[in-house]
């Protein structure tokens, strides 16, 4: 067989630790790999480079489109920007997949029961990284959710279902809230959920599924979400399990691939020699699977599993009532290395007879575009006066013509007309103004006219209907 030649990183903290250890367990079990080892993470920051990861570095990636990557350490405050997102966004790996699995009674845990699979949508929403402050009191960070980014995580959650037998995929999004956004990825679940009939299928509101995960993760299967949700849970599904030290996670796009552990580089531990290889092996188990080296991927998991069996525990997951051995990063990997060939007597042993790779290239549909009218503008301002209705007597004052201001929201809740005066406010102001028939060149007028007037207007929002259907959410108590 052929190497496939794959792009290392040994990032921060414990990264270079646990990714000696890993490369050592997929050196002994003849994984047919070849290494181009490339920096990233802190000492490229400090170089100035506030994307963490050098120019050149590019190269490598765009060669050999599989990415094996230990933790790094962004630091905080000064713009620099979250390598793992930018990495994830610049190679379109637009599908996180984080198995989470107990491995009872050989690490404690109170749901022995758990194995699931958590897809989550890797490029949109808050993580986008849109922020803005607008006013003194006022910050805007923009939730942007898109019908072919949702399209193409929804199909892949079923495609892997599908392709690794799993019985039923739930969705978790909050559409009882952002029926715009959440609205849409629920709306397109249950109608690319029909192409899949052999499939349960379910919705969950995100808040009462991230409780069900940590009350009865055995309901699960897998879970399709949005970014952040698919964040939360899936610390919280691995944290229950055992440990988040054991978790590896896959991120996965139409030509590039990202291999990781779903921890940290925990600084306060890099050098001790104590850290727990588990979560980056896992990781890299993905990657073998990935690459259509499933039968290595599996004599490496089963080697792992047949070492958790046996007691020989790294100190996160060593309990002195279930475990045989503490072992420190290196004596854990010779572990494994050790059992290459055994397969587990308690624990489920896998084996892989598909990979992501064989999945379908699928094109997200084009509908037929909508009728698109616009219908109205909301203009917000940065304003200190005393009172809500003194700047909507301010703004009626103005010579609008047919324009209309129709209210005044601040923080999303009406605060003109007929405000409550226990509404608690801030300095940023949503002015609505709508009319029959609105046009661009009614907007910049009003934009004009309100800047004669002294008003500091910092972002204006359009107001569209779609198919006659309205394409805005209503003010909070309007």
């Amino acid at each position: 067989m052929a190497k496939t030649k794959v792009t290392v990183a040994y990032g921060d903290g414990i990264g270079p630790e646990i990714m000696e250890a890993t490369l050592s367990i997929l050196k002994a079990a003849n994984a047919e790999i070849e290494t181009d080892v490339i920096e990233i993470g802190e000492k490229v920051y400090t170089k100035g480079i506030s994307t963490g990861i050098e120019p050149k570095a590019w190269d490598s990636l765009k060669e050999t489109k599989v990415f094996l990557k230990a933790p790094i350490t962004t630091p905080q405050g000064g713009g620099f920007k979250s390598l793992n997102v930018t990495t994830r966004k610049t190679l379109g790996l637009y599908s996180n997949v984080r198995p989470c699995r107990a491995y009872h009674p050989f690490v404690n845990t109170h749901h022995p029961s758990t194995d699931m699979v958590i897809v989550r949508e890797n490029e949109e929403d808050l993580y986008a990284g849109i922020e803005y402050q607008q006013s003194a009191d006022v910050v805007q960070s923009i939730k942007l959710i898109s019908r072919p980014g949702s399209e193409r995580i929804i199909r892949y959650a079923f495609d892997y279902a599908r392709a690794y037998g799993r019985k039923k995929v739930t969705c978790m999004t909050k559409d009882n809230i952002m029926k715009q956004a959440d609205g849409m990825f629920h709306k397109l679940f249950k109608e690319i959920g029909k192409e899949y009939p052999e499939i349960e299928q379910d919705h969950m509101i995100i808040d009462i599924g991230s409780a069900m995960i940590a009350d009865r993760p055995e309901m699960f299967d897998v879970i399709v979400t949005l970014n952040l949700y698919g964040d939360i849970i899936s610390d919280i599904a691995a944290q229950i399990t055992g440990s988040v030290g054991l978790g590896g996670s896959s991120n996965v796009g139409r030509n590039y691939a990202m291999f990781e552990a779903i921890h940290g580089s925990a600084p306060d531990i890099a050098g001790k020699g104590i850290a727990n290889p588990s979560g980056l092996l896992n990781g890299a188990i993905m990657m073998l699977v990935h690459i259509g080296q499933g039968k290595v991927a599996a004599r490496i998991q089963n080697a792992w599993l047949k070492t958790i069996e046996d007691g020989i525990h790294t100190g996160d997951i060593y309990n002195a009532q279930t475990s045989a051995r503490k072992v420190g990063t290196q004596e854990f990997a010779e572990a494994v290395i050790e059992r290459l060939g055994q397969k587990p007597t308690h624990l489920k042993p896998v084996s892989y007879e598909t990979s992501e790779t064989a999945f379908p290239k699928r094109e997200e549909t084009a509908p037929a575009k909508p009728t698109k009218k616009l219908v109205g503008v909301d203009v917000f301002v940065d304003w200190d006066g005393s009172s809500a209705d003194e700047l909507g007597e301010k703004v009626n004052a103005i010579e609008t013509g047919s324009v209309k201001l129709k209210n005044i929201t601040s923080r999303g809740v009406i605060v003109y007309p007929n405000g409550n005066p226990e509404t608690s406010v801030a300095d940023h102001w949503r002015l609505r103004f709508t009319k029959d028939e609105f046009s661009h060149k009614d907007i910049t007028a009003l934009l004009e006219q309100l800047s004669d007037a002294g008003l500091d207007f910092i972002k204006t929002e359009n107001l569209y209907e779609f198919d006659g259907t309205r394409a805005y959410s209503l003010a909070q108590g309007e």
